[in-house]
């Protein structure tokens, strides 16, 4: 009866710890004392290097190239169906999106990596009311970015570089500051429409 009582322990104790490391990947808070790194903390200690390339596809078998997006800055977001704080992060993406698609001044895609493909990522883009572009990826891709939780933000520059990564829900107007260096500002002709 001992030895049952230790495995059990044991066996709560390695949930506990599973679901406190989850968290503090895929929760970290942001600025404001919460407990994460600011944006600007994250930045600093993170050298440019290049994005992988990569050639996914859409729940609906669109290609999806990172490539295709050169020239301009773009928001990865690694995220999962099965990863509830993805779920705060949709929102947030979506009025970043919204705010920058008619500019077409940034990219964002959210790459999913559920194993089971569309079949459970085309549902749960719906349910979310997801407005920007969803590929099917995988973790070994996530990890070739260098990401240690989800959701995790990429931040590629126009010349295809990755400049941040930010592990946990960033807030839309975080995204803004972070993405201000890389953004363009508008022409003339654009600011008149």
């Amino acid at each position: 009866m001992r030895r049952s009582g230790a495995r059990a322990a044991a066996r709560i104790s390695i949930g506990v710890l599973c679901l406190t490391l989850t968290c503090a990947l895929g929760c970290g808070a942001r600025e404001g004392g919460e407990g994460g790194a600011s944006a600007s903390e994250a930045d600093s200690a993170q050298p440019k290097r290049p994005a992988p390339s990569f050639e996914l596809e859409s729940p609906t078998g669109e290609p999806i190239t990172l490539a295709d997006q050169r020239g301009k800055p773009v928001v990865i977001d690694f995220w999962a169906t099965w990863c509830a704080p993805c779920l705060l992060q949709v929102p947030e993406l979506n009025a970043f999106w919204k705010k920058h698609r008619d500019a077409a001044d940034v990219a964002v895609i959210g790459v999913a990596v559920d194993s089971e493909g569309a079949s459970v990522v085309a549902p749960w883009i719906a349910e979310q009311g997801v407005e920007y572009t969803i590929a099917l990826g995988d973790e070994a891709l996530a990890r070739e970015f260098g990401v240690m939780g989800f959701p995790t933000l990429a931040i590629i520059d126009a010349d295809g570089n990755i400049v941040s990564l930010h592990v946990g829900v960033t807030k839309a107007d975080e995204l803004e500051e972070l993405l201000a260096p890389y953004i363009a500002p508008p022409t003339t002709q654009q600011a008149a429409r």
